[in-house]
């Protein structure tokens, strides 16, 4: 399978053109991300769920969010490299605006659950605008707008939160949905005419073989083979923690504004976000990627069992903020290992794949978080240090592995 692409010329002005187009459209649509997550506990009782159940309920659809759409990720990547990146980045948005459309209509827990389960539908856009970007960025400049480019995304998660807060308090949840619809529609519309994508994919085969050989491409190389699962293990602390937050917010808690609590509490971690993201992208690409990689992960290892100390809503703030700032970090800086670690006849279909740890860490940290959270909610973070500790054994083995450098294996 041979496949051909028009390389658009590095100069300063488009490549920071793309960067601002794709953090912007990243910001936007973790917002909406972050807001589902946020006021999901606070909207299911008003969806006829038990006050006990919440933290049950919880953990289901947040789960829910990512299961379905998983399996279709080899899909996303292979439809780029056989037509065009732009259309599947397109649809990603698309998808959105239709997930919050239900959400807004659901008159019931299993309605709002589809909903949940539909943005799983909008996987694989995140490595596609990447591969997009590093052919425009000049090599020694990629690990920092990597990480501006990802550091966008987790500062959406908890700014959304912060702007949504005081609109979920005066005037409800479903007005905030109808407000992320309507973003969700002008950034797919931007996505469509705001960039001309030059790259074309000429594939001999059809999809479905296409998809295949991307995992078979993964599988054939020992670093990516070690670093898929590393960088899960990871993930899944953060994303276990991070869905019984606002829980842990509200339970500290006692006025008559949780949304606006909620909101701000997370608001705090992303602005934090800001300063370390791109500050760890710069450090990366004058100290290693590698190394930064593995400094900032035992950082963050550290800081999880600050919040089993803090008894008041200031000091959870703070330690919070902390916390997020390091995984934030870690995780911005995670897409400069996975690109280098890909040869570069394949990088653009192994990123379609790059936010597949968060993923199925954002699946399975918060089903553990179900059980876990009926004995106690704060537990949380205890076991996510232990989690991030032995991602950070798991990523050691995986830097010592081979790149390999392999064609692009024939489609079935």
């Amino acid at each position: 399978m041979s496949v051909r692409t028009m390389r658009p010329p590095r100069t300063p002005s488009s490549w920071l053109w793309l960067l601002a187009l794709f953090s912007l459209a990243g910001f936007i649509e973790t917002t909406f991300w972050g807001q589902m997550n946020a006021f999901t506990p606070l909207y299911l009782p008003k969806l006829g769920i038990a006050p006990r159940d919440v933290a049950l309920w919880t953990g289901i659809a947040v789960s829910a969010s990512n299961a379905v759409g998983l399996p279709l990720l080899p899909f996303w990547g292979a439809l780029a490299d056989r037509y065009a990146r732009q259309p599947v980045i397109v649809r990603s948005f698309a998808v959105h605006a239709l997930a919050g459309t239900l959400a807004l209509l659901a008159g019931n827990v299993w309605v709002f659950v589809l909903a949940r389960a539909v943005m799983s539908f909008a996987l694989g856009n995140s490595g596609l605008m990447m591969a997009t970007l590093a052919e425009r960025v000049p090599e020694a400049r990629r690990g920092f707008a990597f990480s501006v480019m990802n550091s966008a995304a987790p500062l959406g998660a908890f700014l959304g939160p912060l702007a949504g807060g005081p609109v979920v308090d005066a005037f409800g949840f479903r007005a905030l949905l109808a407000i992320e619809v309507a973003l969700m529609l002008g950034v797919a519309l931007a996505m469509t005419f705001g960039y001309r994508d030059t790259y074309r994919g000429v594939a001999n085969g059809a999809v479905l073989g296409m998809a295949l050989d991307s995992v078979r491409v993964i599988a054939r190389s020992p670093r990516l083979r070690a670093l898929f699962p590393a960088l899960f293990i990871v993930f899944a602390g953060w994303m276990l923690a991070f869905t019984y937050v606002p829980l842990a917010i509200t339970s500290l808690y006692h006025g008559e504004n949780p949304g606006t609590a909620v909101g701000v509490v997370m608001g705090v971690g992303g602005l934090v976000t800001l300063a370390l993201g791109p500050a760890m992208g710069a450090l990366a690409d004058r100290y290693g990627h590698w190394r930064t990689l593995l400094i900032g992960a035992a950082v963050e290892a550290l800081l999880w069992p600050l919040p089993l100390v803090t008894h008041d809503l200031i000091s959870f703030a703070v330690a919070w903020a902390l916390i997020n700032g390091a995984a934030s970090g870690v995780f911005a800086l995670s897409f400069s290992v996975l690109s280098e670690s890909a040869a570069p006849e394949v990088r653009g279909r192994i990123m379609s794949f790059a936010y597949l740890p968060v993923n199925a860490g954002f699946m399975v940290g918060p089903a553990i978080g179900s059980l876990v959270t009926q004995r106690s909610l704060f537990a949380v973070f205890p076991l996510a240090a232990v989690l991030t500790a032995a991602g950070i054994g798991a990523l050691v083995l995986a830097a010592r592995q081979r790149v390999a450098v392999a064609a692009v294996p024939r489609a079935a």
